[in-house]
């Protein structure tokens, strides 16, 4: 049997459209039988504090109509939300890493981080995880 593929996701958007499709993307990989890393970086950060998750905005970049209607279609669709994808990512065993210095310039607490997350290791990050990972995707 061929080991299990590893994958480095890095989720560096707080815009809820990515942030969904980064989960999801994890989501579906560790299911597959994929060892997943799901880093969150810049303002990714905003997507594993604890209150700011169930905040993150779809297309906000754009006019309001088309945001309310992909947000309504997106609840019309019964999607899981990303809180609730956090939590299936860490029970079922994807690493979940918040990066550190991100959580200083955006002064967050580690209590504020969702649970299941961690800080990634600056030291042994890139080459722990990013250089040695089958599949590098970014969100």
């Amino acid at each position: 049997m061929n080991p299990a593929k590893t994958v480095s996701i890095m989720i560096m958007h707080d815009e809820l459209c990515q942030v969904f499709n980064g989960l999801m993307t994890a989501l579906s990989l560790l299911r597959a039988g994929a060892k997943v890393t799901v880093f969150f970086g810049s303002r990714g950060v905003n997507a594993v504090h604890r209150e700011k998750v169930g905040q993150l905005v779809c297309l906000p970049d754009q006019p309001e109509e088309l945001r309310r209607r992909v947000t309504e279609r997106m609840e019309a669709m019964n999607l899981p939300q990303p809180e609730e994808l956090l939590l299936m990512l860490n029970l079922e065993g994807a690493s979940l890493l918040a990066c550190p210095l991100n959580k200083e310039v955006f002064e967050f607490a580690d209590c504020d981080l969702v649970d299941g997350v961690r800080l990634a290791d600056p030291a042994t990050y890139y080459t722990e995880v990013m250089l040695t990972a089958d599949m590098n995707l970014t969100f």
